[in-house]
């Protein structure tokens, strides 16, 4: 199989999330540390427009978004199961709850003034406004919270957390699953990268103990790979792998083949077009060739994306 390799910056949430998966699977991975806000030419080059982080590479094969990076990890390496066979749809729902609602209360929290300020403390003033206009530009259009209500949503959402803790190590029951990846993320990003706004967290010790537990799985085998040897590996490989399923779920009236656009519902809007070759249950899987990464095909899910005709087409 060709390398696992995870395109992410270090200060990400999700690409946490990512790492502790592929810790949690023990499996080898390479590391290409990307910029935190545009451009981002080299992600391009692979993703054909999505610009946000991280991004799973394997051959010619490019995974967008971090619930369907899960699925693809899972398929790869089944065993410990991010999915419990019994509560498998209440940890999926649990899971999207933690990367939409709960992120956005965390995020809403932690990077208020006092948090912003030591994120980017001793870097320069430019790198701080840098950011805030790329968010802003992400962000275009979303309904954020204000700090205070930010606040006051995650105390709530971390005594819910602390209930489900109640009598067990993990969210669901005694092994961590996917919920626990997705919830344990926006929390790590208060605890370690944020530490000025961790007290928020002092008020649920359960909720703490299993930070611990999470944090304690570690992030597995990790080798440095640069963005260029990524593009090269990726032009070099014998071409994108069979698709899993091919089965075909025609919700929009857009046969195959049809030259398309699929994009965020809403925080980092930015299109990828590609011929569409892939529609199943679960996602979506588009064609494209960049002259510096060859044959692409990039997969995104179906939930959180939209899907539609290119220009022109």
């Amino acid at each position: 199989m060709a390398d696992i390799i995870l395109h992410h910056y270090p200060t990400s949430p999700f690409s946490e999330k990512i790492r502790l998966v592929l810790g949690y699977k023990q499996l080898a991975w390479k590391s290409v540390i990307i910029p935190s806000i545009m451009p981002k030419p080299d992600v391009l080059a692979l993703t054909g427009g999505y610009r946000k982080t991280p991004c799973l590479q394997i051959g010619a094969d490019v995974y967008c978004d971090s619930a369907l990076i899960c699925e693809v990890l899972e398929q790869l390496q089944p065993m410990p199961a991010l999915y419990p066979a019994v509560q498998r749809g209440l940890a999926r729902v649990l899971a999207q709850w933690a990367d939409s609602t709960l992120f956005w209360a965390a995020m809403g929290y932690s990077l208020q003034p006092r948090g912003a300020a030591a994120l980017f403390d001793g870097a320069p003033p430019e790198a701080a406004k840098a950011f805030a206009a790329d968010r802003g530009a992400m962000t275009a259009g979303m309904t954020r919270l204000r700090p205070a209500d930010a606040t006051a949503a995650y105390k709530s959402y971390l005594r819910r957390i602390a209930s489900m803790l109640e009598g067990q190590d993990y969210l669901l029951g005694a092994a961590p699953c996917v919920a626990d990846f997705a919830v344990y993320h926006p929390l790590w990003f208060s605890r370690r990268r944020v530490p000025v706004m961790a007290g928020i967290l002092d008020a649920t010790p359960v909720v703490l103990a299993w930070l611990d537990r999470m944090e304690a799985i570690g992030h597995g085998r990790v080798d440095k790979l640069s963005a260029a040897q990524a593009i090269v590996l990726c032009a070099e490989a014998a071409g994108p792998a069979a698709l899993v399923d091919p089965f075909f779920q025609d919700e929009h009236g857009i046969p195959l083949g049809s030259r398309v656009m699929v994009a965020a519902e809403s925080f980092g809007p930015e299109p990828t077009e590609g011929e569409l070759v892939a529609a199943t249950r679960t996602r979506y899987t588009l064609r494209r060739v960049d002259e510096r990464a060859g044959l692409v095909h990039v997969h995104f899910p179906r939930i959180g994306f939209t899907l539609k005709p290119a220009p022109g087409a």
